[in-house]
């Protein structure tokens, strides 16, 4: 069969479903051979919109997600997709186009080394050099990019090797079973939690997968521990739970820190370094479990003294079944902190100021949104006070990028979430800045007839930014920006703009959007003038005196 055919069964043998991108000229063959396949594509308007859609689809489902483009420039624009989907672990293959390898009639034009650009951002990359090497190449690009940790993997079809006749099968998928932590690993676990006295378990980006969280939620119903998350780590157990502390979305001095103070031990679960600890160690701290599918990246501020490596919902399982609640737990001060955090939390949650506060802001989204909704955000201030103040209550229900935290990724991480789970509430929550680096995806999420919102929070700057340069001290300048008429803007693309003027009106109008299908734009002016006031200088003041 021709090299393109075979490719395109070999994406059918490893289950793909959909194939994101925009083809080229260097593409044509793979594009004829994908006409008659059960794998859909899904034409965007960006090869960086396309890059974050398979990478959603990779975090929500566990298994790679598909893009595609075509050489040079079409190439170049999936890098900073190709570092979304690497640094937060979200399993991605890349498929690129090029010039003919075996002879080439045009010289250097568009030609970019494609594979060494991409060797840094990604765990695998490599050149298709014959038609015949398809199927161990993408069977390995689709292993490694969704083993532990996940990852992108890209490779490259050249137009010559796509036309050419090739005699090889499809491989079919392998079956692997990840390694499980020792025994003796587990029973010094066991000891170390039995003989705490205030143990305190950290869930991370790592432990966010389904098997990982069905088995701490065992864990916590059994010992009834106290727990934090990371901001890649929300949602991994109900944060509705009278146990659960808070969310890790502040460096320090947040409420939940000084529970962390007063622990003598941290059973930290999937931690990746790609997120900073809610805790730095010290010498004569408090002692630190390390449960990963990997050993620990040891640094001044971050030495377990034990770890326990294999599959972390095994190492979980087999401590549960294992451990005692004791008498000596004392969880009475972690119940101090979660009394201090759901007390601060409700202020600000009701006031009727316009623009709205993000405290209220945040409130009125929980309320709309259904507990299995979906809120897939953008980067920008905002997403502190998601963190905090937004309570997950199912695994991947916040898809919140705390890894790359490019711009730009909240809408077409919106369109993935809702590629994966077309029967849920999706909602994008995006700064100004941050849409209008992909707002042409509004065109694909029409022409796809999907229902979802994308909420468009207006200050007209780049405001975690200009809260940052006020924050360190200095003057005001150069983050200030005009808008379009967003309204307009969504009715030019087919989609449904809104305007708030009334923060009375922003519930209404989301439950409306979330029962009416098709795709809805809301613009919402915000004020972040509080954020200085209440993210720093008074929850440091507060929390201390817990």
């Amino acid at each position: 069969m021709k090299a393109s055919d075979l490719f395109i069964k070999a994406l059918e043998e490893e289950g793909v479903q959909h194939i994101f991108g925009i083809p080229g000229e260097e593409n044509l063959d793979f594009l004829n051979s994908l006409k008659g396949s059960s794998i859909k594509l899904i034409l965007t308007r960006h090869e960086q919109a396309a890059g974050f859609m398979a990478s959603t689809y990779g975090r929500l489902t566990g298994k790679s997600g598909v893009c595609l483009s075509t050489l040079g420039p079409g190439a170049t624009n999936l890098v900073t997709a190709a570092a979304y989907a690497q640094l937060a672990a979200m399993p991605m293959v890349m498929i690129t186009g090029q010039k003919p390898v075996k002879y080439s009639k045009q010289g250097k034009f568009q030609i970019v080394d494609i594979v060494e650009m991409m060797r840094p951002l990604t765990k695998y990359t490599e050149t298709i050099v014959s038609g015949n090497n398809i199927p161990p190449l993408v069977r390995e690009a689709f292993r490694i990019s969704q083993e532990e940790r996940p990852g992108a993997a890209h490779l490259e079809l050249p137009e010559d090797v796509a036309g050419e006749e090739a005699s090889a099968m499809p491989l079919p998928r392998s079956r692997a079973r990840r390694p499980v932590a020792e025994e003796k690993a587990i029973k010094q676990a066991v000891e170390m939690i039995e003989n705490a006295k205030n143990p305190l378990l950290l869930t991370g980006a790592g432990s966010n997968r389904k098997m990982p969280a069905r088995m701490l939620r065992a864990f916590v119903d059994k010992t009834k521990m106290p727990f934090i998350s990371t901001q890649m780590g929300k949602g991994v157990l109900d944060e509705r739970d009278p146990l659960f502390l808070g969310n890790a979305a502040l460096s320090a001095n947040d409420f939940l820190h000084r529970a962390i103070e007063k622990a003598d031990l941290i059973i930290n679960v999937g931690h990746d370094d790609i997120e900073k600890p809610p805790f730095f160690m010290e010498q004569d701290s408090f002692e630190v479990i390390h449960i990963n599918f990997s050993s620990a990246e040891v640094d001044p501020v971050y030495f377990p003294q034990l770890e326990v490596i294999g599959d972390i919902a095994n190492s979980i399982w087999q401590i549960k079944e294992r451990i005692m609640p004791q008498n000596i737990w004392d969880f009475s001060y972690s119940m101090k902190v979660k009394k201090a955090v759901e007390s601060h939390l409700l202020e600000g949650a009701d006031d009727p100021r316009f623009p709205m506060l993000p405290q209220r802001l945040v409130a009125d989204v929980r309320k709309a949104m259904p507990p299995n909704g979906i809120i897939a955000l953008d980067n920008g201030v905002y997403k502190i006070w998601f963190a905090r103040n937004y309570k997950a209550y199912e695994s991947n229900t916040v898809l919140l990028d705390n890894a790359l935290a490019t711009m730009g990724a909240g809408l077409p991480s919106a369109m993935g979430a809702h590629m994966v789970y077309p029967e849920r509430k999706v909602m994008a929550i995006c700064g100004d800045g941050g849409f209008m680096m992909n707002a042409q995806e509004l065109e694909t999420a029409v022409r796809l007839k999907m229902n979802l919102i994308c909420l468009i929070l207006r200050d007209d700057s780049y405001g975690m930014i200009r809260w940052k340069q006020a924050n360190m001290g200095f003057e005001d300048f150069g983050l200030e920006f005009g808008n379009p008429d967003f309204v307009k803007f969504a009715e030019c693309h087919g989609a449904k703009g809104y305007r708030v003027n009334k923060t009375e009106d922003f519930v209404p109008l989301l439950e409306k959007c979330n029962n009416t299908p098709g795709v809805h734009v809301i613009e919402l002016p915000v004020d972040y003038s509080e954020n200085d006031h209440i993210l720093n200088h008074e929850i440091k003041e507060r929390s201390q005196k817990i």
